[in-house]
């Protein structure tokens, strides 16, 4: 439900979203009211992998993976990896990763670092949080160049991993509103929308009831520039984030689970073709 919630901002991130007539209604700080308590106990943990399929131009573009790696110096660093095909890598290239380090507790980063190659050009970012002042401060490269930058959110300040497991422990229930701030692509987003459906997919790797979320991101500073987003999250005790829908540039892009290893679990994986009708 977020332009970080497609974790997309590796693949779909670094390419510009498209201008666009501002949404009718943007939530102003008073009306973006601070996220709900968390649902617990958490419905993952260190050693979880995750595993997607990205598909774009209407065909199979590359691979995603995210990882919950050990707590480490008091956080729970979590992990993205994403790589183009040598059919997309016609049209973009991509590698990179990023880490989110969350609180244990709130799921709060404290710090987001990603590092990616796209069209051979490197693109870096080391994204603080200063949850006393609602501060974001961004030092980025692109290239040899080198930025700084820093913005203001409103109750709840996310990252483009973290929002994805934040999400996952969320009270979820239908016509639930969601809205909060998110940085993605040396940016920060309004990130709004609700719970539309309790709907059933049924994908290689499993038949799933879960919760649809949709949603809208909205740059802070020019909201023109915006994404629709699509979320479908399993109604059970492990919360998976199954599949996220969002736009680029170049058009839709998805991202289907097809894999996912649990601590304790055998490894699932997706067998023949996938059955979710959009």
């Amino acid at each position: 439900m977020t332009v970080a919630s497609l974790a997309l901002a590796l693949l779909a991130g670094h390419a510009a979203a498209q201008p666009a007539p501002p949404p009718a209604k943007v939530p102003t700080d008073a009306e973006c009211r601070p996220l709900p308590a968390l649902k617990l106990p958490l419905s993952f943990s260190p050693g979880e992998v995750l595993e997607y399929d990205l598909d774009a131009l209407g065909a199979q573009a590359g691979k995603l993976t995210l990882k919950v790696l050990p707590q480490k110096n008091g956080a729970l660093p979590v992990e993205v990896h994403a790589v183009t095909n040598t059919f997309f890598s016609k049209v973009r290239r991509v590698k990179g990763g990023g880490t989110s380090y969350l609180s244990p507790r709130t799921l709060r980063p404290s710090r987001y670092v990603e590092d990616a190659t796209e069209n051979e050009v490197r693109k870096t970012a080391d994204v603080t949080f200063r949850s006393k002042d609602h501060q974001v401060k961004v030092v980025y490269t692109i290239g040899g160049g080198r930025g700084e930058t820093e913005y203001r959110y409103a109750h709840d300040g996310l990252d483009v991993v973290g929002t994805i497991y934040l999400m996952r422990q969320l009270p979820l229930k239908e016509g639930m509103e969601v809205c909060f701030d998110a940085y993605g692509i040396r940016r920060l987003w309004r990130v709004f929308g609700k719970v539309a459906a309790r709907e059933h997919v049924s994908l290689p790797v499993g038949e799933f009831d879960t919760w649809h979320l949709s949603g809208q991101a909205v740059r802070l500073d020019d909201h023109r520039w915006r994404r629709e987003i699509h979320v479908w999250i399993t109604d059970d005790e492990r919360r998976l984030p199954l599949v996220a829908v969002g736009a680029i540039d170049l058009g839709a892009v998805r991202a289907t689970l097809n894999a996912f290893t649990r601590p304790g679990d055998k490894k699932a994986r997706a067998e023949g073709k996938e059955n979710l009708k959009w």
